[in-house]
């Protein structure tokens, strides 16, 4: 029969995918990925999810990555399919979320032949990928299959690695490409594709498999000899002052039980990012976690003699600031060695699992708190007593969306101004809240994609809260709420246009409106319409938590466009950063 070589391999592919745990798989429609689609989408162990546009799909999985720990295949065809995919690896890459892309291809004879759709797929990446492999092509060869099986095996590792990442595998057929092939579509001279009687036969090793990925691959965890776990415990020890810092999670962060037990033990105050995974949950009960400190660092006058920091990079820049001019003997910890500290303040790289780190000085050490301890701790609380209420028009629906979120619930917030907004106005709470946003390269690409991929990971309620900008860029995400099956509520907060550059000196330029902030006009009522979503709009804080909560509670997807005047929020955070200085300051 034609096209068994090709339907073999393929469900193979499958096969192995599924053994290496994988469990959802991403498909953007295409004829040379034909063995790749009919596999992934037949197999009974694996869910597949079509996608028309190749860009919202390389963000789809990436969300579910981020919301799982898992990656979930992308299956393209050959030619442009594969670069609309980079965005989302240059974030999977930047932001370590495992990720698995499956490029089809032509066969190596039509390379720089002028073949249509054929381009060079050879680390088309580049140093984005953790791996690139060209699979071998297909053939009736036990050897053949075995390397196949092992490629596919040890690419789902190393996108689970340290550090996770994107793998490409470039997987080229032959025609025919379809499981059967009708009479005279094999042109001639070239080869049927079919296999040798009694080839696939279950009993074949190569073509069978083995229970569980046919190579399973064991990493263990970096930890650090008792003589340097001890030297950092003294140092810890032997502060007056302590902090820890936990930036956005990318499984550099520790586990929030032992985070809780080396707080315990050290008696250091944490600062947690939005997205570290530690501002929210019910350890906040048990610790101290501040998340106000983006609106009175800079007026906090003491500093520690030691940090741990956990994470990437804070995405508050005046708490980058003062970690920079503190002074403090700054222990970075990163399993994977990586540097993420663009001041170049720390002091120690400590190369080791974060949440052994955490457990292990939790152990070894014991001591008293400070003043320091005391002062962040009563910071925060007149932090909060005095924003409460306040906060600008955007701000106050990012301290709503946090605040009257389910329990538990996955919140996606956009870049540029919604994840500061977060970070500065988001109130540490004790329910479970997942958030989540792309701080890898931090782009506005593929924002809903995402979210409705993190989405598609869980069955708490999704909430996703992005800008205008972010919105228009990926409205072909849309698509995914009906064919995925996910339920959300997003908040697009509209200032009709880039707001975020009115923090930049350019803001004074002549031509800012038309080059920078750049209006758009758009009314977003008629993109809900076209995907058959419920929309409902508002400039009142009352009425947005009246709809908030409606939509959170009840099934189906609710656009909520908040409508605000950019210049006139810029002034209101202005004014209230202010304020806050001098009643916190004084």
């Amino acid at each position: 029969m034609a096209g068994e070589l090709n339907t073999l391999w393929g469900e193979i592919v499958a096969d192995e995918l599924a053994e290496a745990g994988v469990e959802t798989a991403v498909i953007c429609p295409g004829s040379r990925s034909t063995p790749l689609t009919v596999a992934l989408s037949g197999h009974p162990n694996i869910e597949a999810v079509s996608h028309l546009d190749e860009r919202s799909a390389g963000f789809f999985a990436l969300g579910y990555a981020k919301r799982t720990g898992r990656p979930a295949p992308v299956v393209c065809t050959s030619g442009t399919a594969l670069a609309n995919l980079h965005p989302a690896v240059v974030e999977a890459d930047s932001a370590r979320v495992p990720m698995v892309l499956l490029t089809a291809d032509r066969p190596p004879e039509l390379a720089d032949s002028g073949a249509n759709q054929t381009i060079d797929q050879e680390r088309f990446y580049g140093g984005s990928v953790r791996q690139y492999r060209k699979l071998p092509e297909p053939e009736a060869a036990d050897r053949k299959l075995r390397s196949l099986r092992t490629a596919l095996a040890r690419a789902v590792a190393t996108a689970t690695g340290v550090p996770s990442g994107p793998v490409h595998l470039d997987v080229p057929f032959r025609k025919p490409l379809e499981p059967t092939a009708t009479e005279g579509a094999v042109p001639e001279g070239v080869p049927d594709g079919s296999l040798p009687e009694g080839f696939d036969a279950d009993e074949r090793p190569a073509v069978a498999g083995r229970k569980g990925s046919f190579v399973a691959v064991t990493r263990g965890e970096a930890t650090l000899s008792t003589a340097d776990r001890d030297a950092v415990a003294e140092a810890v020890a032997d502060a007056e002052a302590g902090l820890v810092v936990c930036g956005p999670a990318d499984r550099s962060t520790p586990s929030p039980e032992a985070l809780a037990a080396f707080v315990r033990a050290s008696e250091f105050p944490v600062v947690a990012d939005p997205l570290s995974g530690h501002r929210f949950g019910p350890h906040t009960g048990d610790i101290p976690v501040c998340g106000g400190y983006d609106g009175y660092v800079s007026v906090l006058e003491s500093t520690p003699d030691v940090v741990v920091r956990f994470g990437a990079s804070p995405t508050s820049k005046p708490l980058r600031r003062y970690l920079r001019d503190s002074g403090a003997r700054q222990f970075l910890v990163d399993p994977a060695g990586g540097w993420r500290e663009a001041t170049f303040a720390a002091t120690d790289l400590l190369v080791a699992d974060p949440t052994r780190v955490a457990a292990d000085l939790a152990d070894a050490v014991g001591r008293d708190s400070g003043a320091f301890a005391a002062k962040l701790a009563d910071l925060e609380a007149a932090y909060w007593s005095f924003v409460g209420g306040e906060e600008p028009p955007e701000g106050a629906v990012l301290a709503d969306a946090t605040d009257l979120a389910p329990d538990p619930a996955t919140l996606f917030v956009s870049n540029s101004m919604p994840v500061r907004d977060l970070d500065r106005f988001g109130r540490p709470r004790e329910a479970e809240l997942t958030v989540l946003g792309n701080r890898g390269a931090s782009g506005i690409d593929g924002i809903t994609s995402t979210a409705l991929g993190a989405g598609h990971g869980t069955d708490d309620p999704l909430v996703l809260v992005t800008g205008d900008l972010a919105y228009y860029h990926d409205m072909n995400g849309l698509l995914a709420i009906a064919r995925a099956g996910v339920d959300a509520t997003i908040v697009c907060l509209n200032n009709d246009g880039g707001g975020i550059f009115h923090l930049l000196p350019i803001e004074e330029h002549e031509r800012f409106e038309e080059w920078f902030r750049t209006p758009h006009g758009l009314d977003f009522e008629h993109s809900a319409a076209l995907y058959d979503l419920a929309f409902a709009r508002t400039d009142d804080r009352r009425r947005f938590r009246e709809l908030y909560a409606e939509s959170v509670e009840t099934d189906g997807t609710r656009v909520i466009e908040y409508r605000t005047d950019s210049r006139r929020t810029h002034d209101d955070r202005r004014e209230l950063a202010d304020r806050a200085a001098e009643r916190l300051g004084g």
